[in-house]
Order: structure tokens, then sequence, then C-alpha cells
């Protein structure tokens, strides 16, 4: 892959756009909405003179169609999962960047940060929603705030395609028209996971939600594996807001085998980590997706992960290296980013080629109709009638000393 260097621009969702969508010659660029008649003008006869000027040169040839669209986003670029939402923005943009190098296409991106706010959310979603250029959106990247951009969304335009490459709450593609998602849900992770933990001899589990609506969830379907497979759980809650667990470590059986934590907040969990060795008890976490990041650095600990390392995808490899080329850092919270904006990219073309313009509703129904063979995240890529992304699966990796991260199995 060329080594390209392209700066992410930061774009207000509330800023106008151009939209082009046109019919081109070589020196002349009709607008679709006036394609009709000015084609009709400018036809000429087959047994004319050999043409003298560029416009009439333009006869001689079919006309390419070149169409501009915008992919808008909703993610947690600053606040307390900057990790993600830095890692987010800058695949979105590479895999826009990589997608117009090699298709000759003209597709932006624009960056919006909700700071994981639920509220901030709503307040982005009316924004793409007026914005009639922006034709599809990825994100949000959590359960709750997909709840809120979902909401506005359909109310203001159940038309508009948004792609969450994080979302995993089950259930929430069903209630939302224009929602996809590129990562597994807890109905995989949960039953995953506890598999995971059974088959390592556990017999007592610690679980500790953050009293978030995806925390919850999914220590619910964990529990139930756990305890399923003989497993004794004990269900504690605490709010994300909270930083000082030293009493609630104190209530943790010396005998647990695993501390699980459903969390969102990786430096939390970071900070509990810490507390269990100043007591003195040596038991390891496990923690979820969310889990996943830098700020997270207990060695021996298991995270769990919608996405594989892609450092050993075969499709994958060149890309990983061409982003590393351009930007500092990745995560597993990268990859479905990429497919996200891809599929998005495809379902433009197609619309184009098709329509000569590019609009939400026929954008949705090619995106509803994605079946990619191979993908950046080593599988297919298809969606079931709610959404969901058909064969998803969960990894495992383990952290190391040095804080790095090991794939298992």
């Amino acid at each position: 892959m060329k080594n390209r260097k392209f700066g992410v621009r930061t774009v207000m969702l509330i800023a106008v756009l151009a939209l082009v969508a046109a019919a081109c010659g070589d020196d002349d660029v009709v607008d679709t909405t006036e394609a009709e008649t000015t084609t009709t003008a400018a036809a000429a006869p087959t047994t004319a003179a050999p043409p003298t000027t560029a416009a009439a040169t333009t006869t001689t040839e079919a006309p390419m169609v070149v169409c501009a669209a915008t992919i808008g986003s909703i993610l947690p670029i600053t606040g307390p999962v900057a990790f993600i939402g830095e890692v987010q923005r800058n695949w979105s943009q590479y895999a826009v960047d990589v997608y117009n190098e090699e298709h000759g296409t003209s597709y932006e991106f624009v960056e919006g940060d909700n700071m994981f706010d639920v509220a901030q959310s709503s307040v982005l979603a009316a924004q793409i929603i007026d914005d009639e250029n922006i034709l599809a959106v990825v994100g949000p990247a959590g359960s709750d705030q997909v709840d809120a951009a979902g909401a506005a969304f359909d109310q203001g335009d159940p038309t508009l395609t948004y792609i969450s490459p994080s979302s995993t709450r089950v259930g929430i593609t069903e209630k939302y028209a224009g929602l996809f998602r590129t990562v597994p849900t807890d109905d995989d992770q949960g039953p995953t996971t506890a598999a995971f933990m059974i088959d390592t001899g556990a017999g007592k589990v610690f679980i500790i939600d953050d009293q978030s609506s995806y925390s919850t969830g999914l220590a619910d379907i964990a529990a139930a594996a756990l305890e399923d497979g003989g497993v004794e759980v004990i269900r504690e809650s605490v709010a994300q807001d909270v930083t000082d667990f030293s009493a609630l470590v104190g209530t943790i059986p010396d005998d647990t085998d695993w501390v699980y934590l459903p969390w969102q907040v990786a430096a939390n969990g970071q900070i509990l980590g810490n507390q269990l060795v100043e007591q003195g008890k040596d038991i390891p976490i496990f923690g979820s997706d969310g889990m996943d990041s830098g700020d997270f650095t207990i060695e021996g600990s298991v995270i769990a992960a919608f996405a594989p390392d892609i450092a050993f995808v075969d499709e994958a490899v060149d890309l990983l290296a061409g982003f590393l080329d351009e930007y500092p850092e990745t995560n597993t919270f990268g990859p479905p980013v990429f497919a996200a904006v891809t599929v998005i990219a495809e379902a433009f073309s197609k619309v184009c080629q098709a329509d000569g313009e590019i609009t939400r509703g026929a954008v949705l129904a090619e995106v509803q109709a994605t079946n990619q063979a191979s993908s950046i995240l080593g599988q297919p890529i298809s969606f079931t009638a709610d959404g969901d992304l058909v064969g998803g699966s969960f990894f495992f990796f383990e952290i190391q000393e040095d804080g790095s991260k090991v794939q298992l199995g």
C-alpha cells in the first residue's frame, strides 16, 4: 500500500458541505438536476464532422457519473473513553482516504464528538438530520449513546443509515430503522466469557457492574451462563464516577477465582486492580470489551474483544501498516470502524452508479444488502434483517508484564 499522509480534518457537523452529483466530460461538469435538458442540447449527430472543441468532444464519449457524499460521525473523541473515540476517529478518516485512493472517489468524513455523553449524542443526531449533505453515519460507539441518537434519527429521518462499530447490547438494532453494527453482541460475549472462566476451573466469580445498561445487561448474561455451569456468582454494582474501590475490594472473598468487570471506563479498572494488589488479594481480573485500553495494564488480566489482532489477519496486514504510518497507535476498537466506513462507501458508490445521485434511503437499502466476501476483520460482512453482524465472535487477550496484550487461542 502506498505511504500516504492525510491530515485529519475537524469539521463542525453543522457546516454546509458540497454535495455534487454530476455527469462529467473533458471540460464540462453537468449538474444532475439539469442532466436531461443539458445532455439533449449537447448531443451531436454521429455523422457530424470531427469535433474541434472540447465541448464537442464530450458528445463522442459516454459520460462518467461522479458523486460526492459525506459520512458523519458520533464518537467519544474526548471525555472518559477518549482512548476509544480517538482511535475510531482516526480509523474513520483512514478508511475514507483508502477508499477514495483505490476507487477514485471524493467522499468526505466529518467528525462529531459526543464526549461519551447521552445528551450530546441527541444534539449531534439532530444536527446530522438537518445537514442534507451527510448521507450516512459511523457511530455512536456506546449502547446508551446509540439509544439517544437512535430515538432522534427515527423521529427526524428513519431512512438515515448509522453503523455502530462498538455497541454490543442485545436487541438494540431491533429498535431503530437505520441502525447496523460491525461487532457481535453480548449474547456472544457473555456466554463465551463464562465458558472461558469455567474452562480455567473457576468455582467462584465476583461480578461488579458499572450501572450502565451495557454493563448490567452483559453482567446478567455472563452471570446466568456461569451459574448454569455450576459456578458461584457474587454480584455488586458501582457507579462509573466512583474512583475509590478500597471498601468494595475488602468484601471480595480471598477464594474468588475471577473478578469480572463489564466496565466502560478502563481507567477505573486499573484503580480497582491496584487496590486488589494493595490489599494482598491475588485474584485475576477479567475485563469486557470496554476494558480493552492502554488505561488498563494489570498483568495476568484477560480482556474480551470483538475484533481479532489484525496483525494476524491476511486481509488486514497492509492496512494496519498503512494506518500506523499515519497515526500513532491503535486498538481493537479501530478495525470495526474501518469495516463500517467501507460498507458505507461501497453503498455510496453503488447508488451513485445506479442512480446518478445518492440519497439516504437508497444508501439504507444498499447497506442492508451488503455481502462482502472478506474484510479487515478476517470474515465476510453481511447483516441480519435487524442490522446485526452475521457470524461475529469475540476474542480473548492476556495482558503481559509490559502492558501489551497477547491473543489467546
